[in-house]
């Protein structure tokens, strides 16, 4: 039985460590979801798509299909200032 309160203790502590509004918003944003992410550094990625959230490390994954089709980018959500959802 402590096992499992451990798994849970940890899981909240994965959780509580990516926070921040651009975090909690790409805990749920949909898969396949078109947005620009400005980074805090300055550079902004356009016209990406979300593929998923990594809880555990904080980690967005994207696909850029226009400047480097079938590459992978993966940022850190504390990283991030700000996402725009593209319009459908």
């Amino acid at each position: 039985m402590s096992n499992t309160s451990n798994t849970k203790n940890t899981c909240s502590r994965c959780d509580n460590r990516c926070n921040g509004c651009i975090c909690d918003q790409l805990r749920r944003l949909k898969r396949g979801t078109e947005v620009d992410v400005f980074l805090s550094g300055g550079q902004i990625l356009e016209d990406v798509i979300f593929i998923r959230f990594d809880r555990n490390n904080c980690c967005a994954f994207f696909k850029d299909n226009e400047t480097e089709p079938g590459s992978t980018l993966i940022v850190d959500c504390q990283k991030v200032d700000a996402i725009r959802i593209e319009a459908d």
